[in-house]
């Protein structure tokens, strides 16, 4: 099989929503993973797929990450967000943490903080089951088993009747003209009263984020008082997101 011909049926294969691994594209066309990893490359240099650990995924808008996809991408820049995010928090206040692999590691550096802390994930509120210092009030709804969220009506009618000193905030995508967006409607409609259910509303996203745009609209970046991402940030993205909200990037050494 020529190259052309490979590289076409692997699109094939990822745009009818089959998995793609290096190893298992490696042994259905006999070829070594090296060879597989330039294929997927040039592919995602042309703009057809987007590359994760181990393999890639359609870069079509309503595709969705699994959570286990998303827990080992940008790991490092999650970390610095989280660091960042995690030093904001002061004992006795209020936190509401939105379901997500950078959310969740701001929770593991939230450890032992005196403050109470609500959460639409079972995976946060797992981080705090055995920490006496933080009250941990896990919030309803129907499990969305994809992305490991609570989501929904009583999801939301819990929302309505909490207020919360600082909302982190988890996204899929972050457009300067169109806003912050994720895949999935109902996921998008509990942001927003996540959103509301906030006094100071803060988006942790890593650089991947910028410049994507999925199904649902969640709000403008105007909405947001504060954006913390990490040290990848372009300096064009960084101006064109901080004329819309503020912008926090570690510092760098």
């Amino acid at each position: 099989m020529f190259a052309e011909e490979r590289k076409t049926e692997i699109l094939q294969l990822i745009r009818i929503g089959n998995p793609v691994t290096v190893s298992s594209l490696s042994q259905r066309f006999g070829v070594s993973e090296s060879t597989v990893r330039r294929d997927l490359q040039e592919l995602e240099d042309n703009g057809l797929i987007q590359r994760t650990h181990g393999g890639a995924i359609s870069v079509q808008t309503g595709f969705e990450m699994s959570f286990q996809e998303k827990e080992v991408r940008f790991l490092a820049e999650k970390q610095q967000i989280a660091t960042l995010a995690a030093g904001l928090v002061n004992d006795g206040e209020t936190v509401l943490l939105d379901s997500g692999t950078t959310t969740l590691e701001i929770a593991r550096l939230l450890r032992t903080k005196r403050i109470t802390v609500a959460t639409n994930s079972m995976d946060i509120a797992q981080v705090f089951s055995d920490d006496a210092a933080v009250e941990t009030v896990l919030l309803g709804g129907t499990l969305r088993k994809n992305t490991r969220a609570l989501v929904g009506y009583l999801t939301n009618d819990a929302l309505r009747k909490m207020y919360f000193d600082k909302v982190f905030l988890a996204i899929n995508g972050i457009d300067p003209e169109f806003g912050i967006t994720t895949p999935n409607l109902t996921e998008a409609e509990t942001k927003r009263y996540m959103l509301h259910a906030g006094k100071q509303k803060i988006l942790v996203a890593d650089n991947s984020k910028i410049g994507r745009r999925s199904l649902s609209r969640v709000c403008g970046l105007e909405d947001i008082e504060l954006l913390i991402t990490d040290t990848g940030l372009t300096d064009t993205d960084r101006q064109q997101l901080a004329a819309l909200t503020n912008v926090l990037i570690p510092t760098i050494c």
